[in-house]
């Protein structure tokens, strides 16, 4: 017999179960507008096990039976407000404290923000508009009444009380009847005289506490079903403050482009300022370098001319010394233009010029590159100036053994991975190498991750969009 009843127990709680996931899913349809707030509900643990454990659910629990007396104090407060408001409209009386209320459930809607986000851990954004700037009050009341977000809190403040109502309900009837269940035998075993459970057309009689013990795993599997109806109606409660106290969809669509449009904007002042400073270096690194090896090459080379007809020799080893100097500027030029676009990677590609790469690397390097075919050219600059520099950051502080190099595909994206074994402690500190790095991936719209803890290893990992 109790082997049969843990069976029809596990049975029946899988069944609440899908059951509590299939209201679920049909209360975030219905509500899609708050369903971030539902979703993040939902995301919890759905076995009972998980639910006993989690304490997502006793708060909710906590909540739901508790949220009756808050939802009954706005009712009252916005009730008999409105009502004096409007009475005293005639004598101007009621203007001002029409304001006085409109502020006060203004923040009664930012407390319920807070209470839905400690019972359910869901984070409501504000959705009102910037008030005006200055001290004048009129124009932020004004303002304020505007603000169709001000009226989606006083209708949901009024329509607290009936649904925590009908939480609390449900709750106590569910709680509490399962609990009395569970400890049936108790309660017959003190009463003396028996108990009678019935449902429906089906009635059970149990006169001791042996007799009992079926309806104590009667309650146990309630307090499991239980559980399920308080998730279901946590849910419900979120997604309903999620709609009613969050932003719209076109508010959220609008701060989400907001966020992108200044994000993109401050990426592209950033890979402004970096090409400025690329110009800069180059400038110097060609009037340092290159420029002062070919004027000492046409010196020599006039030194040269000059001698010629009266001491041959010496004209001959200025022209090797100016042969040897332009040699040297050529080589510059060449390291200069490399550091500009490397013309291994315009011709054959970014596998070949990484393994070039690693091939002057101090340290042993291994380079997998996995792509179904070329990226774009930006993609494939990006790509390269990430492991040259990261290479070149393993060259000098890591105090590496080995290193590795991945460039692989993965959905829209390209990734390169460039990992070593060293002491770690790399930051993308403001104007270093690595916040240079992340300027250039986000110009494209991607991003540059450093995970580098101290002891190593070192992950420099940058997600590059593309499309091919």
């Amino acid at each position: 017999m109790s082997e049969l009843s843990r069976k029809a127990e596990g049975g029946g709680a899988t069944a609440a179960g899908a059951a509590a996931r299939w209201a679920a899913a049909r209360w975030a349809t219905v509500l899609n507008a708050g369903g971030d707030a539902a979703s993040t509900v939902a995301n919890g643990p759905w076995t009972p096990l998980g639910m006993l454990k989690s304490s997502l659910t006793w708060r909710s629990a906590v909540y739901l039976a508790a949220g009756l007396a808050f939802g009954l104090g706005w009712l009252v407060v916005l009730v008999v407000g409105l009502v004096a408001s409007v009475s005293l409209l005639i004598i101007w009386v009621g203007l001002p404290l029409l304001a006085l209320l409109m502020v006060a459930w203004r923040f009664g809607a930012v407390l319920e923000r807070q209470l839905v986000r400690a019972a359910f851990g869901v984070r409501i954004p504000s959705p009102y508009r910037p008030l005006p700037e200055g001290r004048n009050p009129l124009l932020k009341l004004r303002s304020m009444a505007a603000d169709p977000a001000t009226w989606k809190d006083l209708v949901y403040l009024l329509a607290l009380f009936p649904i925590t109502l009908l939480e609390f309900v449900v709750s106590t009837v569910v709680w509490a009847g399962s609990a009395m269940l569970l400890f049936m035998p108790v309660i017959v075993a003190g009463d003396g005289t028996g108990a009678e459970v019935s449902a429906g057309f089906v009635s059970y009689w149990a006169g001791n506490p042996i007799e009992a013990l079926p309806i104590s795993l009667m309650g146990l599997f309630g307090l499991v079903v239980a559980m399920y109806v308080t998730r279901v109606m946590a849910i419900a409660h979120s997604a309903f403050a999620g709609l009613m106290l969050g932003p719209s969809p076109a508010q959220k669509e609008n701060v989400e482009l907001r966020k992108r449009t200044e994000h993109l904007r401050a990426s592209r002042a950033r890979g402004v300022d970096a090409a400025e400073f690329e110009r800069r270096r180059i400038e110097r690194d060609l009037h340092d370098g290159a420029q002062q090896r070919l004027l000492a090459v046409a010196m020599d080379i006039g030194r040269a001319r000059a001698k010629l007809e009266e001491d041959p020799e010496g004209a001959r080893a200025l022209i090797e010394q100016a042969h040897a100097g332009t040699k040297e500027a050529i080589s510059e030029l060449r390291d200069l233009a490399r550091g500009i676009y490397p013309a291994i990677l315009t011709d054959r590609g970014l596998d070949p010029a990484l393994s070039g790469l690693a091939g002057r690397a101090p340290v042993p390097v291994e380079v997998d590159v996995d792509l179904p075919e070329r990226p774009p050219a930006a993609v494939e600059s990006i790509a390269y100036f990430i492991v040259a520099e990261s290479l070149a950051n393993i060259a000098k502080y890591a105090r590496a053994t080995r290193a590795s190099v991945r460039v692989v595909r993965e959905d829209r994206w390209v990734v390169v991975e460039v990992i070593d074994n060293g002491v770690g402690g790399a930051s993308a500190r403001p104007g270093g190498g690595l916040a240079g790095l992340a300027d250039r991936a986000a110009t494209i719209d991607g991003m540059l991750i450093v995970d580098s803890p101290p002891g190593g290893p070192t992950i420099i990992r940058a997600d590059l969009p593309c499309t091919w």
